[in-house]
C-alpha cells in the first residue's frame, strides 16, 4: 500500500521547567514533544483524537521508542517532526527532533498505535476504513481494478 507523504513539524523552545538536575531535558519530556508533532500530523488529515473517538475507535500508543542522539538544553530552539510510516494494521509514526539553527538531528524515535473499538475495547487487526478515507487512499482488500 502506497501511503501519501505526510509529515508535520512543530517549533519549540526548551523551557527551564523541562530540565532535569543535570541541566538537560528530562528524558520523560520527549514523549510529550513527540505528542505535539503527532497531533499536528493528525490534524493535517482531520483525524486527531476527538475525531478518532467520534468514529468509535480509540488509538492507544502500544510502543514508544526514543534514541537520544544529543542532549537538549535550556532555551534551545528545536523543530519536532512527525512522519506517517505505516497505516494498514497500525499507525507507525516516526519522529525527529532537530536543532532549529543547525538542522542537526538531536533525537529520533517512533510510536505505534493500534485501533481499539470504543464500545468493547477489542483491538482491531486491521485499521478501520475511516483511516484510509482520511488519508485519501483505498482501504486494503477493496481494489477497484479488474479481477481474475
Amino acid at each position: 500500500m502506497k501511503l501519501p507523504d505526510l509529515t508535520a513539524e512543530v517549533p519549540y523552545c526548551i523551557p527551564f521547567h523541562d530540565l532535569d538536575p543535570m541541566a538537560i531535558v528530562w528524558h520523560g519530556n520527549y514523549a510529550r514533544y513527540f505528542e505535539l508533532a503527532r497531533c499536528a500530523l493528525l490534524n493535517k488529515i482531520d483525524f486527531n483524537y476527538p475525531q478518532m473517538e467520534a468514529t468509535g475507535f480509540l488509538w492507544p500508543v502500544i510502543d514508544l521508542r526514543v534514541k537520544y542522539v544529543r542532549p537538549l538544553r535550556f532555551e534551545q530552539d528545536i523543530r519536532i517532526q512527525a512522519t506517517l510510516e505505516e497505516a494498514e494494521n497500525r499507525l507507525k509514526i516516526s519522529y525527529r527532533i532537530l536543532d532549529a539553527g543547525s538542522g542537526e538531528v538531536q533525537t529520533r524515535g517512533h510510536s505505534i498505535q493500534v485501533a481499539v473499538r470504543k464500545d468493547n475495547h477489542e483491538m482491531c487487526l486491521v485499521s478501520p476504513p475511516v483511516l484510509f478515507e482520511k488519508l485519501g487512499i483505498e482501504a486494503p482488500g477493496h481494489s477497484t481494478g479488474g479481477g481474475i
